[in-house]
């Protein structure tokens, strides 16, 4: 029986209602966009009448989701770093001093006094002992230090290497554990990149490893690349250092186990610290801009329990020394400390604008790059490229579309007039699923849109010329309509559900423009298989109750 419940056709035309609502916003992209950006500043830094009036150019009550751009459609900057894991393997050495110093001191009767002598290669730390007759207990103490690399590659293997030269140990990392150390560099480093460029507020960047040790970053909307590399080139290494002194002299040796560090807001003052840091960046939890007592820009910080623990045994036992605050090999505030500061938390002043503090915040809450970034290649894509994609883009669509109207209304008349509504409810709807799921829109994107329109008649196709098949056995309309939807759905969903299946592999295999082509591809197959199958028929059987015809014509 050709009929169909009302609580049926509530749904299905709540789900078309609802696509047509979540599409209109991408109508008015321009005054959406600005909308939402005034949003989302109003709620980070308050509200000011000009932000109101962006504010005002749509209705807080309507949705505001809408496409994102991709970087070849709206224009942006492109850059491929390659990060410095080497750099990781001296900073893993300075760390693992203390340590080494501390396990030998243990064994003071048998290796005498312990210092550690400089290396011409920064991933080595070289230990010198006075005693060599006690070698063998200290290499042995130092081998207790190792630990096991869990990786595929290196299980089972040690994290350093130990060796002797005379009076002196030298300490290593094993090459499993520079692998090792090498696939967290990169993790590390894109996770903190797409943390700070998502506190920047920009959409949907691409954000991927290449090769070893290279990542492609791509953000759309983005001024240009200069920018780019100012917010993610930085690596933002903050660390706390006990002063031993002041020098006014980069030539000034600054003594065993010292470092001398440059003052950035005094030219031509150095401080003379120890070099294995007291807290480092790492064990920071959260930094957030702020005012001094001066009312000056500032920036907030709070460690985690460990470095708080650290923080606060150290100011107990030096009040009234100065420690120093260095960030990047800059000393950018060494503040005396005046009491014990508990709870991990304290305050970074400097000459600093309410700019650089905000960016400063970021910078540290999103954590310290662990290696430097070389950029090998850069590029700033215009907008302009961007609108004559979207236009050519705009202009294909617009062609396969009338292309496919002209065709079903030639061969199926009223029947095709009513799969021509059906396929612009459609695109609606994939945009409006690409609108709520944040997706990105990219000329593959668009491909994947023109491709769905061919598609999306297929469906109605496969019913239309069933439903011929049942009129030419004398059944009647009603009954032709019904046996007609009934047999082509097996047809329908094997071939949309194959189709499914391979834009899925696509997007789980692929990357950037692949994946691009695969959403608005899977998208589309979902839309039309509900149009095809709910929305065409439900407008046939609200025609047909209404017409009432003897005949159908098809």
């Amino acid at each position: 029986m050709l009929y169909i419940p009302m609580w049926k056709r509530v749904m299905i035309w709540s789900l078309v209602a609802l696509g047509l609502i979540f599409a209109a916003p991408n109508l008015f992209y321009d005054r959406v966009e600005r909308h939402n950006d005034a949003v989302r500043t109003i709620e980070a830094q308050g509200p000011t009448a000009e932000l109101e009036a962006e504010r005002g150019l749509w209705p807080d009550w309507l949705p505001s989701n809408i496409v994102n751009l991709g970087l070849d459609l709206r224009g942006g900057a492109h850059l491929l770093a390659e990060v410095q894991v080497s750099d990781v393997y001296a900073n893993r050495i300075d760390a693992l001093w203390p340590e080494v110093r501390d396990a030998l001191r243990d064994q003071r009767e048998a290796v005498g006094n312990v210092r550690r002598v400089p290396s011409d290669d920064p991933a080595e730390l070289r230990v010198q002992i006075s005693e060599p007759a006690g070698m063998p207990q200290a290499l042995e103490a130092v081998r207790d230090l190792a630990r096991p690399v869990f990786t595929f590659t290196g299980t089972g293997a040690r994290d350093l290497e130990i060796r002797s030269e005379g009076d002196e140990i030298i300490v290593t990392l094993s090459a499993a554990e520079r692998t090792a150390t090498d696939d967290r560099t990169m993790q590390q480093s894109l996770e903190i990149i797409r943390r700070r460029v998502d506190e920047a507020g920009t959409r949907e960047p691409t954000i991927q490893r290449q090769g070893t040790d290279r990542i492609l970053i791509q953000v759309p909307g983005i001024g240009s690349a200069a920018e780019l590399k100012e917010l993610i080139g930085t690596t933002a290494r903050l660390t706390f250092h006990h002063v031993e002194g002041t020098a006014s002299s980069a030539d000034e040796p600054p003594g065993p186990g010292n470092i001398l560090v440059p003052s950035a807001d005094e030219p031509g003052r150095y401080y003379i610290m120890q070099q294995s840091p007291v807290v480092t960046g790492e064990q920071l939890v959260d930094a957030q801009p702020a005012f001094d007592q001066n009312n000056r820009p500032a920036v907030n910080f709070r460690f985690n329990a460990q470095g708080g623990r650290a923080f606060g045994e150290y100011t107990a036992a030096n009040i009234g020394r100065p420690f120093a605050i260095v960030l990047d090999n800059e000393v950018i505030s060494a503040p005396t400390i005046q009491s014990h500061i508990p709870g991990g938390s304290g305050i970074i002043t400097g000459r600093f604008t309410v700019e650089e503090s905000t960016q400063l915040a970021v910078l540290l809450r999103s954590g310290a790059l662990p290696a430097e970034m070389i950029f090998l290649e850069e590029r700033t894509v215009g907008p302009e490229l961007g609108q004559d994609s979207i236009d050519a883009g705009q202009v294909a669509a617009m062609v396969a579309l009338a292309a496919v109207l002209g065709f079903m209304i030639l061969s199926y008349g009223l029947f095709g007039i009513i799969a021509c509504v059906a396929l612009l409810f459609n695109i609606s709807m994939i945009f409006a699923l690409l609108s709520v799921v944040g997706a990105t829109l990219t000329l593959p994107g668009i491909a994947g849109i023109v491709l769905t329109i061919g598609m999306a008649v297929d469906a109605t196709v496969l019913i239309f010329e069933r439903i011929r098949e049942e009129l030419r056995t004398a059944k009647g309309p009603a009954r032709a309509i019904e046996l007609g939807f009934e047999k082509a759905l097996s047809a329908i969903l094997d071939a949309n559900i194959t189709t499914f299946i391979t834009a899925t592999i696509l997007f789980a295999m692929g990357s950037g423009p692949v994946r691009g082509f695969a959403v608005t591809l899977g998208l589309g197959i979902l839309t039309s298989v509900f149009t095809a199958i709910f929305v065409t028929r439900t407008m046939i059987v609200m025609w047909f109750e209404y017409r009432r015809p003897r005949t159908v014509a098809l």
